[in-house]
């Protein structure tokens, strides 16, 4: 009996063991690099869209990044250097950082019910283009979307009713549709993609700074459409 329980003892600490060494190659895997001053420069506006473009790509076929957080936590503690700058709608479906799989610092996300944009919006973003360094500027809206769906049916709830008023630019914008409500999803969709266009032309027309840096080449502004059930991101350029 002694010696079955010592065998038993031995097996089981050579699987603790063995789990150990398997644990720590696995933290060896983590990507624990973040984005740098000299990393940012080097980064185009057209190298930054194809860097979101492979990261959707992992995501959407399950071979996303193992990011060690803690030590890009650490990594950026004194300092950022986003190489893009996403507007994405509130919608708990669609963290931007997750379906480009990017880490910690890789990019300045502004969220809103509806994806559109304010002064407020638009003055963080020239921060972020004109004095941070990032070179690409995505409005992304997204199928299903709740906001876009209570625009459409002119839903008036709170002041839920003056954000969704963001939308009915786009609402208006689209023609050929019956019924103009949320029951129609062709309509919806419409709406959806208007919103993101009307957006980036807003976007262009408001901010002297962002739309100087993008005539220049400095930054480019894209748009694009994420499918809640694919989780693939489709982009255009207006």
């Amino acid at each position: 009996m002694w010696l079955l329980k010592a065998q038993i003892t031995k097996l089981a600490l050579a699987g603790t063991v063995t789990l150990l060494f398997a644990s720590t190659a696995a933290w060896a895997d983590q990507v624990t690099s973040v984005m740098t001053p000299d990393v940012q420069a080097n980064v185009t506006p057209a190298k930054a869209l194809t860097m979101l473009k492979d990261g959707n790509a992992r995501f959407v076929s399950g071979n996303a990044t193992d990011y060690d957080y803690i030590a890009q936590v650490k990594q950026t503690a004194k300092g950022q250097f986003p190489f893009a700058t996403v507007l994405s709608c509130l919608d708990s479906r669609i963290p931007p950082e997750i379906v480009f799989d990017r880490g910690i610092g890789d990019l300045f996300v502004a969220r809103v019910a509806g994806n559109f944009t304010n002064d407020d919006i638009l003055g963080s973003f020239e921060f972020a283009s004109k004095l941070a360094g990032s070179k690409l500027i995505v409005v992304m809206g997204h199928t299903e979307c709740g906001a876009v769906k209570g625009a459409c049916d002119a839903a008036q709830i709170g002041l839920l009713s003056t954000t969704l008023a963001s939308i009915n630019p786009a609402v208006t914008a689209v023609e050929g549709h019956n019924p103009r409500n949320s029951t129609n999803a062709g309509f919806v969709q419409a709406v959806s993609e208007m919103n993101v266009r009307l957006t980036m032309k807003t976007l262009r027309d408001r901010s002297v700074v962002l739309r100087q840096m993008i005539e220049s080449g400095e930054i480019a502004l894209v748009g694009a459409m994420y499918d809640v059930s694919t989780g693939k991101v489709t982009f255009f350029e207006d």
